[in-house]
């Protein structure tokens, strides 16, 4: 039967204290409810002593979740850990994680301290917090860079004074996987009453070997890993949960281990991250990232097409997606198109598709990828019509009014008015239009794509409109008004759903 590895989380930790990863009390709570939702067993809230932001945050999501541990990080000091365990006080499953340097570096420049110092901070924090919970972490920080024989020592001495878990730093990103796999294989052998602990892993990614660190220490025997979503981190980044849990989830007969965590919930947190710290994962990011379940290449979509497990180790359904994605572009192939426009509606023979790919190719030299009216488009032999052109755009705000916007458009050369009031200016545009248009649908996604320098900076507005159906349109346009940017992009998306209708 496979063992549980425990999933440590310490976005709230790690990750926010990592530039542009800052969260306000609200949006920690918010986030450590997502993570519970996940599964994660253990969630690192903070670093109480560091702020009094922390110590309120760790102490609410403390208050407040109920079904995971919830940890505070101290440094092996007596306030640090007071505080700590202070703001745990009311927590359901406190855990109090306590740490001290022991790298020669850091004994030398950072903290001026002998090895025998350092193993009584060790000792004295230990017992300290252990005094406060039942559970409590150490970790030897910089352990990837500490001589064998002392990390040995002041391991053991945390175990006698009552650590549960020891928990292996690579600090600064400096192992490889055989490496790190190989110290933990060696601690676990070595130290004194090892079996009384679980061993874990916390790798950092300086040199993009996180997540295959992690993955080596749980093959040598750790069974708990900490970690953060989407991989943010001091640096370069933490262990990426998401990449740790998917290959365990996908190698069972490799690594023999199981976790907790509801992957359907995955994609969720990824997304739900991103919004709250305005940082988007790389479109190539594994698991979570745009383009990890699209295909472009003609021989992918394919294979793809054929049978999934041609291109593709991993369900999208697993981490809460609904399907892969194929995309349309130059790269793409007859067995593509045939696929996308015969979900469209159109009946497609083989005399005519090489007719109608060799138009597609054209068209797609074009354009960087092609869209459903674009196909419309291309099998009515004909470009497409603008339907809507903005002819003025009237928008009112202020700390002290209610946004407002007027505007005026041409639908098919008629002219129509209409005004609204909204949260916002791009609110009270966009239902000012939908006087004029219906509401077509909802707005599943809203951002800025791309903005130039400069006073004269063009915004770029991209957005996902989704009808009853599921069916999504997607509108671009750009501006150096937002506004106006805003409301061009949704009449795009809007005309883009009235041609597919006319045509279906």
């Amino acid at each position: 039967m496979n063992q549980k590895v425990k999933i440590f989380d310490t976005t709230l930790r790690d990750g926010e204290q990592s530039p542009g990863n800052s969260m306000n009390l609200s949006e920690k709570i918010r986030f450590a409810f997502q993570l519970e939702k996940l599964g994660v067993n253990v969630i690192e809230s903070g670093f109480p002593a560091a702020s009094p932001d922390d110590f309120s945050a760790v102490k609410a999501i403390a208050e407040k979740v109920h079904n995971c541990e919830i940890c505070g990080l101290a440094r092996a000091h007596k306030n640090d850990i007071k505080i700590a365990a202070d703001a745990l006080k009311n927590a359901k499953k406190p855990r109090i994680h306590t740490f001290v340097a022991t790298s020669e570096t850091h004994l030398k420049f950072k903290l001026k301290k002998t090895k025998e110092e350092v193993l009584k901070m060790t000792e004295e924090a230990v017992k300290l917090a252990k005094s406060f919970f039942p559970r409590v972490d150490f970790s030897p920080e910089d352990a990837g860079r500490s001589d064998r024989n002392f990390l040995k020592k002041v391991i053991e001495v945390a175990i006698d004074c009552g650590a549960d878990v020891i928990n292996i730093p690579d600090t600064v990103g400096y192992l490889l996987p055989s490496e790190f796999g190989d110290l933990i294989k060696f601690l676990i052998q070595n130290c004194r009453n090892s079996k009384k602990v679980i061993f874990a892993t916390h790798c950092h990614n300086d040199l993009g070997m996180a997540v295959a660190n992690s993955l080596s220490g749980v093959s040598a025997g750790a069974r708990q890993v900490e970690c953060t979503i989407n991989g943010i981190g001091e640096r370069a980044g933490n262990a990426a949960l998401e990449e740790i849990v998917m290959a365990i989830k996908t190698r069972p007969n490799f690594f023999k281990v199981k976790t907790d965590i509801k992957t359907k919930e995955i994609f969720k947190t990824s997304k739900l991250l991103s919004k709250i710290t305005g940082n988007f994962v790389a479109h190539n990011k594994a698991i979570v990232g745009k383009n990890a379940f699209s295909h472009e290449a003609g021989i992918h979509q394919h294979g793809v097409l054929a049978h999934r497990e041609t291109y593709e180790i991993l369900k999208p359904e697993d981490i809460g997606l609904k399907e892969s994605e194929i995309v349309l572009g130059k790269h793409s192939g007859r067995a593509a198109l045939k696929n996308q426009l015969e979900k469209m509606g159109y009946k497609i023979s083989d005399e005519n598709l090489l007719e109608i790919f060799n138009k597609f190719k054209k068209l797609a030299d074009k354009k960087k990828e092609i869209e459903i009216a674009d196909l419309d488009a291309l099998m009515l032999g004909e470009d497409r019509k603008k339907i809507f052109q903005l002819e003025n755009l009237d928008v009112h705000t202020g700390t002290k009014k209610t946004p407002s916007a007027e505007i005026d458009i041409l639908k098919n050369g008629k002219k129509f008015v209409s005004k609204s009031n909204g949260t916002g200016p791009v609110d009270a545009a966009f239902k000012a239009v939908e006087k004029i248009t219906g509401k077509i649908g909802r707005l599943k996604e809203f951002r800025m794509d791309s903005v130039t320098a400069g006073l004269d900076a063009q915004a770029v507005v991209f957005l996902k409109l989704e009808i009853e159906s599921g069916e999504t349109f997607f509108g671009r346009a750009g501006n150096t008004d937002i506004v106006i940017a805003s409301v061009l992009a949704y009449l795009d998306a809007i005309e883009k759903f009235l041609i597919r209708k006319k045509n279906s």
